[in-house]
């Protein structure tokens, strides 16, 4: 059985990241979703004051996106993804 749990980030700041998700281990991954017409590293903000808050606790932050076809990383365990990966396309 898999047991997650869906949260959300805020700080003091008022820094946002739109869904996090815990395992029963602790670990973490932080999502933000995104409709700009790009994506620039302004758009992990969030993602990575989520990651200095938590530590290694935080795999992977990552900031889905409808940004044409692009999918790359944007440093250490931070990536942007398209939308449309969730459905395998």
């Amino acid at each position: 059985m898999i047991v997650a749990l869906l949260l959300y980030y805020r700080d003091k700041d008022k820094n946002e990241v739109d869904f996090v998700i815990e395992n029963a281990a602790g670990e973490l991954v932080g999502i933000e979703v995104k409709s700009a017409a790009s994506v620039s590293g302004s758009d992990f903000k969030g993602l990575k004051k989520l990651a200095d808050a938590t530590g290694t606790a935080l795999k992977h932050g990552v900031v889905l996106h409808d940004d044409g076809k692009l999918s790359l990383p944007f440093g250490e365990r931070m990536y942007a993804a398209l939308i449309s990966c969730l459905w395998g396309r």
